[in-house]
């Protein structure tokens, strides 16, 4: 029982008002609960209320009027949540990992000219107009590829923390999802 209890104290509680289903998803898609899109408010509402919680876990309660509640539609939509927590957290983990291997080739590509062009200098580059021509190309190429892969790790990287720990916070807490009425 303490073990229990202690989870549950390391989640931090999120406790949405909800005045039917359809609050969740967009109201533009008209397919039924199981498949449609959740709606961009409903999800910045999470984000900013999720924002504060650390990593021990979410516990989600929606609140709906107890004279529409049905056990088989929030059925239905918790498992909705889950896939859609799933699906972009790693949607955002490949992403990411994408602009992390993008930046490191591109760091790795921009000291290979670097060290290139430097071999071709201590050549003396004088003797050949291709040379001097591929140290005219390596040099800035290389400090471009240097700084804009430096870029994509820190800063791109970086930028697409946010959503991630919100999807990674979101989608280890899929089980914790609870429907309350008021």
């Amino acid at each position: 029982m303490k073990e229990q209890s202690s989870l549950a104290e390391e989640r931090a509680e999120i406790y949405l008002r909800l005045e039917q289903y359809s609050d969740i998803f967009s109201d533009f898609d008209m397919r039924p609960f199981g498949r449609r899109a959740l709606s961009i408010d409903f999800l910045e509402e999470l984000k900013r209320a999720a924002t504060d919680a650390d990593q021990g876990g979410i516990e989600l309660m929606l609140h709906i009027p107890e004279k529409d509640r049905n056990e088989s539609e929030e059925e239905v939509i918790k498992e909705r949540l889950a896939v859609h927590f799933k699906k972009h957290f790693h949607l955002l983990s490949a992403e990411k990992h994408r602009v992390l291997k993008l930046g490191r080739s591109m760091v790795i590509m921009g000291i290979i000219f670097m060290v290139a062009a430097t071999f071709i200098v201590f050549k003396d580059p004088s003797e050949s107009l291709f040379l001097s021509f591929l140290v005219v190309f390596l040099e800035p190429a290389a400090w471009f590829l240097l700084w804009e892969g430096m870029d994509q790790i820190i800063f791109n990287s970086k930028n697409m923390n946010r959503d991630l720990n919100f999807y990674r916070k979101m989608f280890n807490s899929h089980k914790h999802i609870y429907f309350k009425s008021y």
